[in-house]
């Protein structure tokens, strides 16, 4: 697979350098007003209407013992799935007050994110039909500037996060395809694709830029009574979260006006960054060493320290070179883990008893993602020099390093991608390689069974 991936990278930057080379003139214009309708004669006042659409194609190697549809065995799965859809509104209704509303759909494949029930009596797969997903909201908030710029507040269900830079990551901006989803430590668990209800202050005091919350977030899980397992797990309880997130801007500032921070500046900016930031739930989950013990309640604790650098490199040529570094340390409780696989077929295995090798994390691109113990990830990208049409190349790497205390031993992966940037992030072309340790049952517990991989080709285009 990863020979594939080379030929195809190679295929689409040779067939960029061509159709540049043939093209003496200017690039075509690709400039645009945004959808923006003003209240007032200076623009002040504004309602601004932003869509996107991120269309995925993929290939995957499934995890060991995998079962398709119609419970066979399936080593190698196809599909085209929407990963996202969306729209947000920004309303600018006078210099104090703002109003965003974000919605849309993530996540349908042929398989899931539609109606449920669609796939028939004889279907051995779990989850949801694809056609018809929900429209949901992923924002809506309201903020008031009790003081401009320095201090904002706002209530509602919101993406003001805490912990790290790319807990709150832009969609729209991504250096690699996507982000690593352990980013949003509460995804689809007490958090509504990474939003909870709350409230939020935010602001710049000088070069520091912060953001802090005080959340409910969403009953999610297990009654308390119900938890016998040793093994952590979500429980439901009504405590208030807290989180914030601290940075300091060394170079150019960035704004904060929304809260999505940006993936790559593309060369626009020099921008170097220092940000530490947490994240606090009390009885988020619980765990009960023997049948006989008494269970007990565990804080949720994440904790961040990340370095953000986007800067040019030659404005004439137009080169740029984007670095992020994050670690992470989670305690959810006692040996927490959570197997996430973004838009999986095939979450159905064989049994250990037919196959011993059939994945411990589950089924098609199902891998340990989430738990209580350590994450280190590094990205670095460098934007290639323009071609004569005004696209551009941008050949990337990321490596993660995992150890979660429910596996013990750590894990290394990476990702090996490439950006033709057709118009920037308003219209590009993305195509990623990516591993991920494997894991089979011994005497109940994970082991490992070497890796499998992944490839991604993506069309993006906001408006």
């Amino acid at each position: 697979m990863l020979k594939k991936t080379i030929v195809l990278a190679l295929t689409l930057y040779y067939t960029g350098t061509l159709q540049a080379q043939g093209n003496a003139s200017p690039g075509v214009d690709h400039s645009y007003k945004p959808m923006t309708l003003k209240l007032d004669e200076k623009g002040s006042k504004f309602i601004r209407l932003i869509t996107w659409h991120q269309m995925w194609v993929s290939r995957t190697s499934n995890n060991p013992g995998t079962l398709d549809i119609n419970g066979n065995v399936q080593k190698t799965a196809t599909d085209m799935s929407v990963r996202r859809s969306r729209f947000l509104i920004q309303a600018q209704v006078s210099p104090r007050f703002m109003i965003i509303s974000h919605w849309g759909i993530n996540n349908q494949s042929f398989l899931n994110g539609g109606s449920a029930g669609t796939l028939g009596t004889g279907s051995s797969a779990s989850g949801q039909g694809g056609k018809r997903p929900q429209l949901y909201i992923h924002d809506a908030w309201t903020e008031f500037a009790v003081k401009p710029g320095k201090l904002h507040l706002g209530t509602g269900l919101h993406y003001w996060n805490g912990v790290s830079r790319f807990s709150s990551h832009s969609t729209l901006n991504f250096m690699t395809l996507d982000a690593p989803i352990f980013n949003w430590y509460n995804i689809e668990t007490t958090d509504q694709f990474a939003r909870q209800l709350g409230i939020y202050a935010k602001g710049q005091l000088g070069r520091l830029d912060y953001r802090l919350h005080l959340n409910k977030p969403f009953a999610f899980g297990s009654a308390l009574s119900a938890v016998n397992t040793p093994a952590a797990v979500n429980v439901l309880n009504e405590n208030w979260s807290t989180g914030g997130y601290f940075n300091y801007m060394f170079w150019d500032k960035e704004s904060n006006v929304l809260p999505f921070f940006v993936g790559t500046y593309l060369g626009t900016k020099r921008v170097l960054n220092v940000g530490a930031g947490w994240y606090s739930h009390k009885g988020a989950t619980a765990s009960k060493a023997s049948t006989t013990a008494a269970t007990v309640q565990h804080t949720q604790r994440n904790l961040g320290l990340d370095i953000y650098m986007d800067m040019p490199l030659n404005k004439k040529k137009g080169t740029a070179l984007n670095a992020y570094s994050v670690f992470y340390n989670a305690d959810y409780g006692n040996n927490y883990l959570r197997n996430i696989g973004i838009l999986n077929l095939h979450g159905s295995t064989q049994p250990v008893s037919s196959n011993p090798d059939a994945s411990w994390a589950g089924g098609g691109n199902a891998q340990p993602t989430i738990g209580t113990g350590n994450i280190w990830y590094t990205q670095l990208g460098y934007l290639l020099p323009k071609l004569k049409n005004g696209t551009a190349f941008m050949p990337y790497a990321t490596y993660t390093y995992k150890k979660f205390d429910r596996i013990g031993k750590s894990s290394g992966q990476v990702d090996l991608g490439l950006n033709y940037l057709i118009n920037g992030h308003n219209a590009k072309i993305t195509l990623q390689y990516s591993s991920r340790p494997v894991y089979k049952t011994v005497a109940g517990n994970p082991s490992r069974n070497g890796s499998k991989g992944e490839m991604t080709l993506q069309t993006q285009i906001f408006l």
